[in-house]
């Protein structure tokens, strides 16, 4: 591991003992500026819904108020429903944010996407397993197939990118995962052909929603998002090594397959939890780590922290979007995402700056 001596920078880019430089200003206030948006995100998360309740009345249930803690509708839409939705807004944008970071950062492409290790397409045919032949039609067992296709799926993408002489390369990395990406989904397409009872619930799912989130669905994942978190955030410092190339690395003592293994440990575990509670969320874990690199420069663990706020905010703040754009029906929160996101990638990949973000990452 590299350790941070008198002088020399940590994983963040700064020298211990010396003063914040103005380049670190940035980032301190917009992580300020983004604590203070979560919060306030959630709240408005908490009095916005489809349902008959107004505003006004989730709001003095919040603060308080005898009478509306006393309205058992109201109770059930803001504790029951908005509620665990908010939580989950929360948890998938983490995820998303911190392993598109991750991701990024490891093969050195500004426009690498989650989806590139598999976790996509093998929860996506786990799911239509589960639906086909194991009657799994509830959405915690569509979240528990979910999660257990996608980490089996990145678990086939590390054992066939560890071997070979190239083990552990960026490009040996993505073009595995490519590929078992393809194979599950034509896999996935096969097993719907021949079941049409199974397409309407597997489209439901895949469409990418929050709706019907409950808290006990949460609480099971929560441990393997911890462990991709710790994961993340420790790989940060010997990353950064990693980005001076990889002789470099190795003079410093890592070893770059096994770092480029452990992010992809990370990163699997962490968009697992995020596909197997909200389905398939495209953009996100591009854009937010884009942004969180605009104002991080090339201080890695900065810019995971950053992102993991920037897409939680995100993430909550197209949900609440998702519920008053067609009112009183709701709007997949992925597609106002795609709406969004696609004209943005547009712009990221023809801006002259590309290049640039690239290497910082």
């Amino acid at each position: 591991m590299l350790i941070a001596q008198e002088g020399r920078p940590d994983g963040t880019g700064h020298r211990p003992g010396q003063p914040l430089t103005p380049g670190h200003r940035p980032v301190r206030r917009t992580a300020l500026a983004l604590s203070v948006a979560l919060p306030a995100l959630a709240v408005l998360s908490l009095v916005i819904g489809t349902g008959h309740s107004s505003a006004a009345d989730a709001w003095h249930f919040l603060t308080g108020d005898p009478a509306a803690r006393a309205d058992a509708p109201l109770r059930l839409a803001v504790l029951d429903v908005r509620l665990p939705r908010t939580l989950a807004a929360v948890f998938v944008g983490v995820c998303l944010g911190v392993s598109g970071c991750l991701l990024q950062a490891a093969t050195r492409n500004p426009l690498a996407e989650t989806g590139l290790l598999g976790v996509n397409s093998g929860a996506a045919f786990a799911v239509v397993l589960g639906l086909t032949f194991f009657g799994a039609t509830s959405p915690t067992a569509l979240m528990g197939w979910a999660l257990a296709g996608g980490l089996a799926a990145s678990a086939v993408v590390l054992l066939l990118a560890a071997s070979g002489r190239t083990a552990g390369s960026p490009l040996r990395l993505v073009l595995t995962g490519t590929a078992i990406g393809a194979t599950f989904h034509g896999l996935t397409s096969y097993v719907l052909l021949g079941t049409r009872s199974t397409f309407d619930t597997y489209r439901y799912w895949t469409i990418g929603s929050l709706a019907g989130v409950e808290s006990a669905d949460l609480l099971p994942l929560t441990a393997p998002a911890a462990v991709g978190l710790l994961l993340a955030f420790g790989c940060a410092r010997p990353l950064s090594a990693l980005g001076l190339g990889d002789d470099s690395a190795r003079s410093l003592g890592h070893h770059p397959g096994r770092i480029r293994l452990a992010v992809a440990a990370a990163v699997s575990l962490l968009v697992g939890c995020a596909v197997a509670v909200a389905g398939p969320i495209a953009f996100l874990g591009l854009l937010a780590p884009y942004a969180a690199r605009a104002v991080a420069g090339p201080r890695l663990t900065a810019q995971l922290a950053l992102s993991a706020l920037v897409a939680a905010a995100v993430m909550l703040l197209a949900d609440i979007l998702a519920r008053v754009v067609i009112r009183p029906w709701e709007t997949p929160v992925s597609v106002l995402l795609a709406f969004v996101g696609g004209p943005l990638l547009v712009w990221i990949a023809r801006s002259s700056h590309l290049s640039t973000a690239g290497a910082s990452a």
